[in-house]
């Protein structure tokens, strides 16, 4: 029976969120949380940025320490062998490469440089630049794929399989479509290619999440695995990307679905709370009071007639029980009243007092290097440090440390 997998893109199209910033340990605790949900993969940045790199090299440190479990950890590169070379020598494993296909953006945006042969010919050399460099998995991405006819998308995904792609991504790169047509795409299209078609939907119709799962559909329609794109809390450009708890609790709890489709992943949604909870503060933007799942009235009731039902049996008015999402966090920081915190600007007593506090245990040899970047990683975030945060901090240290080349004297 094909299966459904979720290929989580917060890292590379969430942060890129207009208003709002991640820094790169806050995409680190992405990639710590996304692997206690069970996601299959994350893309986790742009390993061909200057920027990027010391922070993709901690990741697959990380990666390969155990900090993130299962998880895959694949990089995004445009469609163009240049890109693939300069991110080989980090060693990731999985790649995603994104080119234009539809003749709007042929016309509009590459303006005469590309025409529909040579973007073939560039992603076809990317992707063989990335098998090259010894990819396992290879994603090829038609970007304003939902503006690309039928006939061209079909030849850009067989040109991408025969050259070693394993799945092509179909990119509602402007969120103009609609349930019913994606699936049908998505069906003719992985039954052609005989291949998976990946979901990427953008939410500017508010259908990101109806859109995905239609586009899943069709893959099941198709005999093919489903890979779905998505973002916590439903962040992204512009109205954001299909939203990861709602795309997940559809498939488990929606009418028609549920019983009917098999999730590949080896879900644990009781991390759900404390992820979508962390990135709002991380991010800086704040849940709104009905989103799905984590808002503060996801299970609020006060008319009558919900009132009273609700007490008698929490069934009567609600799909699903709110404590398979996990418990609220309540954080060392959050604390009122006197509270000693450890951060940028505080010493070694502090520091003691708060990891000796939460329980977590600090190897001798490695205290002042963990001290060290309990400071670095306040400073690149500019807020109090999460419990979760500091966890993973005191417990792979010499991992994390890659994200600083050249500051810490503890090396």
């Amino acid at each position: 029976m094909p299966r459904i997998h979720f290929l989580d893109v917060t890292n590379r199209d969430g942060v890129q969120t207009a208003r709002t910033g991640l820094s790169k340990f806050g995409k680190t605790m992405v990639n710590f949380y996304l692997a206690r949900m069970g996601v299959a993969q994350s893309e986790i940045g742009f390993p061909f940025l200057f920027h990027e790199v010391p922070y993709v090299r901690a990741q697959k440190a990380l990666g390969d320490a155990g900090a993130f479990g299962d998880l895959r950890l694949s990089g995004w590169c445009r469609g163009v062998a240049e890109d693939v070379e300069k991110s080989a020598p980090l060693g990731l494993a999985h790649y995603n490469l994104s080119i234009s296909t539809s003749d709007y953006m042929i016309q509009n945006k590459f303006r005469g440089r590309l025409d529909r042969a040579a973007i073939i010919r560039e992603m076809t050399g990317a992707v063989r630049a990335a098998k090259a460099a010894g990819a396992e998995t290879i994603g090829v991405n038609a970007e304003d794929g939902s503006r690309t006819d039928d006939v061209f998308l079909a030849e850009f995904a067989a040109a991408a399989r025969e050259a070693g792609a394993d799945r092509v991504r179909y990119c509602d790169t402007i969120g103009g479509d609609t349930p019913d047509r994606i699936r049908d795409r998505f069906a003719e299209l992985a039954s052609v290619l005989g291949a998976p078609v990946e979901t990427h939907c953008h939410n500017d119709l508010g259908l990101a999440v109806a859109n995905s799962v239609a586009g899943a559909l069709g893959d099941l329609d198709a005999g093919q695995d489903a890979w779905i794109n998505t973002c916590v809390n439903g962040v992204g450009e512009r109205s954001g990307n299909a939203d990861l708890l709602s795309v997940i609790l559809a498939f488990q709890h929606g009418f028609g679905l549920a019983g009917r489709t098999e999730i590949g992943d080896p879900l644990d949604l009781s991390w759900a709370r404390r992820f979508g909870l962390w990135a709002a503060y991380a991010l800086g933007q704040p849940l709104p009071n009905n989103q799905v799942g984590v808002g503060r009235n996801a299970f609020a009731h006060e008319s009558g007639i919900h009132a009273d039902g609700a007490l008698k049996d929490h069934g009567n008015y609600e799909l699903y029980d709110e404590a398979a999402l996990g418990p609220f966090p309540e954080d060392w920081h959050a604390r009122t009243g006197r509270v000693v915190l450890t951060g940028e600007y505080g010493g070694k007593a502090g520091f003691r007092h708060v990891m000796d506090g939460l329980g977590i245990e600090v190897r001798p040899d490695e205290e002042e290097l963990v001290f060290q970047l309990v400071q670095l990683c306040n400073a690149q975030t500019g807020r109090p440090l999460t419990d979760d945060e500091l966890r993973l901090i005191a417990g792979y240290p010499r991992q994390l440390a890659l994200m600083f080349p050249g500051q810490l004297p503890a090396l």
